[in-house]
């Protein structure tokens, strides 16, 4: 009869899970805290004044120190095998306005750098579904060349048609 009676010193008292639960709690705050804190700028958000004035100068007028360019029109015979087909392009370039005097005095260098890209190209290379947006691009970085760093932002192509 002893045997089968437990004794009840014997088992160990069951550990309370309250304080694992409030340690769970107050991490779980503290890194919510610790998170708004960093993206309200409370804790390493820089300097509210100069993101203001910044925000305050684009407000102004960004498109204010823009000029364009007109490209001279330009008729380009394509390598065609059966016909001789006719590349009808024009462009104007987006320069910031101190430069545009310089871009125009250059705009014969520029004229002859297209022309002798455009010449150098085959039907495929027009008849592609991304063709205009890689020619566009290689475009820009030869005018880019020709007139000098920072003289020209952008290539804008007016009309590209090939008949």
């Amino acid at each position: 009869m002893s045997e089968e009676e437990t004794d009840p010193e014997g088992d160990p008292p069951k550990k309370s899970k309250m304080p694992m639960i409030i340690g769970l709690v107050l991490a779980l705050a503290g890194g919510g805290g610790g998170f708004y804190a960093t993206w309200s700028g409370m804790i390493l958000g820089g300097d509210h004044t100069a993101e203001a004035e910044e925000e305050h100068e684009e407000t102004i007028d960004p498109f204010a120190d823009i000029a364009f360019v007109e490209v001279d029109p330009m008729i380009i015979s394509v390598k065609a095998q059966p016909n001789q087909r006719l590349l009808r392009f024009r462009a104007q370039l987006e320069v910031p306005k101190s430069h545009a005097e310089d871009v125009t005095k250059l705009l014969p260098r520029v004229v002859d750098v297209l022309n002798s890209y455009l010449r150098a190209l085959e039907l495929a290379d027009l008849e592609d579904h991304a063709a205009l947006t890689r020619l566009r691009a290689q475009m820009l970085r030869r005018v880019q060349v020709v007139t000098g760093k920072d003289r020209v932002n952008d290539f804008l192509i007016m009309e590209f048609v090939l008949t």
